[in-house]
């Protein structure tokens, strides 16, 4: 009969066995030490001992009339700045702290982290804790998503009635520098400006943080003590925490004078060891165990850390009359484990290696290794403390558990075991797929991330093999699934640093910077992409490296480089045979036709999908959709349509998300010549869509196709606006010619509002642009029409033209795209829609 272990009621003896005097004595030396600089307490001790409940106490004890908060890395979402911040906020708002200016730099900072969300009480962290964010954020909805910062200080001098919190609002220097900063930059603003309120409010009282866990945080150091950057924003933030004291709970000491010496003194150190002596013997005898001998020999044997000492609690609650004792902690793992029926044992070692399971996880592995799989048995196993229960009826072992029942397996069985876990998950994929699979507690994980996490320990997928999954998970689970791909592919690549330099390790670092740098194009991050993408002269036969030269190439090509970028296209083009040939020649037929070779374009599109199987109708939909472009920008609108719609007919034919999404977007920039009324509510559609995917690139076109409609229903105002989020989103994203385009169309605008220089000025930065940039020669011959048709005489817009003439190549006779080009202009440049 299985036992039942008593952790949770053991648990609660242990809260008077914490009277560390070292710790106490040193916690307290600190708060007597607070003053102008930061302070951190680090307290060090192995997984189990027990921090988790110090840091507790160590708050109950902190003088009432000092604040505190605390962060526990334990939960994943606290590892992310911006919702670190948030509890932060929250727990120090609550005790009376006043975060005016953070308030409204936070909310600049959750906009750009969420574009897809709009600024109001109902979406932004902590509204309705805040008083100015309450204040102002109903009348918020008319600030662009780029440009929160001055909006939102704009709107303060309305609602905020005391004159010198208006005026150190609308005064602060950093406040007003936020819309011009970088993502980075703006992090380390609203950091700055939490420490700068926090530190203000110490004047009133002290205050302390605490920070849980932070090996959650940094799994894997670098040699050297050095990290992957994830802890950077925690370190920005604790060293800007002056007036205040933090107290930081880690396995090994703080590393973080590799970085800084500076933090030598700032950082105090204090080691957790195990129990006292006394402490253990005394929560045996309380336990039951009252024989001398054996509390001694458990006591020794546990070393001190909690857990282990209730292991062997447990086995001498169900197995008093054994007289062994224990002599060391893996020896009382497995005296417990001796108390457990051998099937179970034999269970939970196997599932060990599953990060967490459920019911289908047990029988898929309890089968494969013909062990029981009823029900009982999964209930007897779920009722173990250290199976931890999670939401939706999923379950995770404890840490310490897992190594004990991990160093018993041997390598054949441990991959083994991880290749019934990668084939379970697989099979679930499969089912949903199908329109079979599970919604609810197992949906809750992408399978495929899972099988690729599991593939990996089984030593049985390959690069490519992780790139196919990862398509995959894109239309199972979302963009994210493919993120978390990345994470745990650089993970498993940190834990094997030694394999880093043998040519397996280099085809999975390769196959981890090619879905980064694919994920960062589908978020328009162009500077991301090239630089995960610095070698673009290797060989591009196999499917990871074709598509890792793909990416690069499409990265150039958005920041202007079209020369580099068709050069790397035509070589994939020709030297690769396999699954990434089709994209190649996409991304060919792509630049011919913005460099203005329409015929050569449409004949390579077709060519490239005669070569397409039954399954990819996503690059079917891609030529679709860019023939519609090519006719689009021919200005032959009726033939445009067609294609758009039989571009999105395919992209549904495979749940496309993003193919579908863009589809949208094309649709407003289409309806902006044919329909401005119907372009303004397509655009809004299509932003509503992109900003969800944080497409920057796609939100700056569906901006734009919105502008040019406004400016065309007269709606000069709306249009400068939409202007304005169209060149943010579009600088953030790297796109040069997509911006000289919005620049083109912004021309007109200023010609309808008088403003002629500016028009002038504005037609010959966007030819300038198209041709640095080598793209879009026939909109270079449409600026120059529409330059003579204004009066405009600039020689070099008759320059920029005489160069683009030759290049362009036309679908049927050139004077008949002149005349639809005439058409078009006349839409914009005279007045009266």
């Amino acid at each position: 009969m299985s036992i039942r272990p008593q952790y949770r009621r053991v648990s609660a003896l242990q809260r008077q066995f914490f009277n560390r005097e070292g710790t106490l004595a040193a916690y307290d030396g600190e708060l007597r030490a607070i003053g102008d600089g930061p302070r951190i307490l680090n307290v060090v001790g192995v997984g189990g001992i027990g921090k988790s409940r110090l840091l507790q106490e160590l708050r109950n004890r902190t003088p009432e009339n000092c604040r505190t908060a605390r962060l526990d890395l334990q939960l994943p979402t606290m590892r992310q700045q911006e919702d670190a911040l948030a509890v932060l906020r929250m727990e120090f708002g609550a005790q009376g702290v006043k975060f005016d200016r953070f308030d409204i730099a936070y909310a600049v900072l959750w906009q750009r982290v969420h574009p897809q969300l709009q600024l109001n009480r109902q979406n932004t962290p902590f509204a309705e804790e805040s008083d100015i964010l309450t204040r102002i954020l109903d009348d918020a909805m008319g600030i662009p998503v780029f440009g929160t910062a001055a909006g939102l200080v704009r709107l303060t001098g309305h609602a905020v009635k005391n004159r010198q919190r208006r005026q150190r609002i609308e005064a602060d220097t950093t406040l007003n520098e936020l819309d011009g900063l970088s993502n980075a930059e703006l992090g380390h603003a609203v950091s700055y400006l939490f420490a700068d309120e926090l530190r203000a409010s110490a004047e009133e009282a002290p205050y302390v943080v605490y920070v849980d866990a932070y090996e959650a945080l940094v799994p894997t150091p670098l040699p050297g003590g050095r990290s992957f950057g994830t802890d950077a924003w925690l370190r920005d933030l604790l060293g800007q925490l002056h007036g205040g004291l933090t107290v930081l709970a880690s396995r090994e000491p703080l590393p973080w004078a590799v970085y800084d010496p500076e933090w030598e003194s700032v950082i105090s150190r204090t080691d957790i060891d195990g129990l006292p002596m006394d402490a253990r013997l005394e929560l045996l005898a309380q336990a039951g165990i009252t024989e001398i001998p054996r509390q001694r020999s458990i006591a020794e044997a546990s070393e001190g850390v909690p857990f282990y000492l209730h292991l062997a609690v447990d086995t001498h609650l169900q197995n008093a009359a054994r007289q062994e004792h224990s002599a060391t902690s893996e020896e009382i793992v497995q005296r417990f484990l001796q108390h457990v029926a051998p099937d179970e044992v034999r269970i939970l070692e196997l599932l060990s290696a599953a990060r967490t399971f459920d019911f289908g996880v047990f029988q898929a592995i309890s089968r494969a290794f013909d062990l029981p799989a009823n029900l009982l048995v999964w209930e007897s196993l779920t009722a173990y403390s250290f199976a931890y229960p999670l939401p939706e009826d999923w379950y995770r072992l404890h840490q310490l558990m897992i190594g004990a029942l991990q160093r018993h397996r041997s390598t054949a069985v441990q991959r083994r075991v991880h290749g019934v876990l990668r084939a379970h998950w697989e099979g679930l994929a499969d089912q949903m797929e199908g329109g079979r699979g599970p919604s609810g507690g197992r949906a809750r994980l992408s399978p495929l991330r899972e099988a690729v996490y599991h593939g990996l320990r089984a030593a049985d997928i390959s690069p490519d093999g992780i790139l196919r999954h990862a398509d995959r998970a894109v239309t199972l689970s979302g963009r994210q699934a493919v993120d978390g791909i990345v994470k745990d592919l650089r993970q498993h690549l940190a834990e094997r640093s030694e394999d880093a330099g043998d040519e397996a390790a280099v085809g999975f670092h390769d196959a981890a910077d090619c879905l980064d740098a694919e994920s960062r194009l589908e978020l328009g991050d162009a500077a991301g992409a090239i630089a995960l993408t610095p070698d673009l002269d290797r060989p591009v036969r196999d499917l990871v490296s074709a598509r890792l030269a793909l990416a690069g190439a499409n990265a150039r090509r958005i920041a202007g480089q079209s020369s580099l970028a068709v050069a790397i296209f035509e070589r994939v083009w020709t030297e690769h045979g396999g699954e990434a040939r089709p994209a190649a020649g996409l991304c060919v037929a792509d630049l011919r036709m913005w460099q203005g070779d329409f015929p050569g374009a449409f004949s390579l599109a077709e060519q490239v999908h005669g070569i397409c199987t039954g399954d990819e109708a996503v690059t079917r939909g891609d030529l679709k959709r860019l023939m519609h472009l090519g006719y689009r920008f021919l200005m032959d609108f009726e033939s445009s349509g067609r294609l758009l719609a039989e571009a999105e007919a395919e992209y549904q034919a495979s749940n496309a998300l993003v193919g579908l999404a863009n589809v949208m977007t094309n649709r407003a920039e289409l309806y902006a010549f044919t329909d401005p009324q119907a372009a303004v509510e397509a655009a809004s559609s299509a932003l509503e869509v992109q900003r969800d995917l944080g497409a920057q690139h796609e939100i700056g076109k569906a901006y734009t196709a919105m502008a040019m409609a406004q400016t065309r229903l007269g709606q000069y105002d709306r249009a400068s606006s939409s202007f304005l989020n169209a060149n943010a989103a579009l600088d953030r994203a790297g796109y040069r010619s997509g911006r000289a385009r919005a620049d083109m169309f912004r021309a007109f605008l200023l010609l309808r509002q008088g403003d002629r220089q500016g028009t002038r000025e504005l037609l010959v930065h966007a030819a300038r642009e198209f041709e640095a940039c080598q793209v879009y020669p026939s909109l270079i011959l449409v600026i120059h029409r529409a330059a003579e048709r204004i009066g405009i005489d600039d020689p070099e817009l008759a320059a920029l033209a005489d160069r683009a003439r030759p290049v362009v190549r036309p679908l049927g006779p050139v004077d008949e795209f002149q005349r639809r080009a005439d058409s078009v202009l006349s839409a914009f440049l005279e007045a009266g829609e």
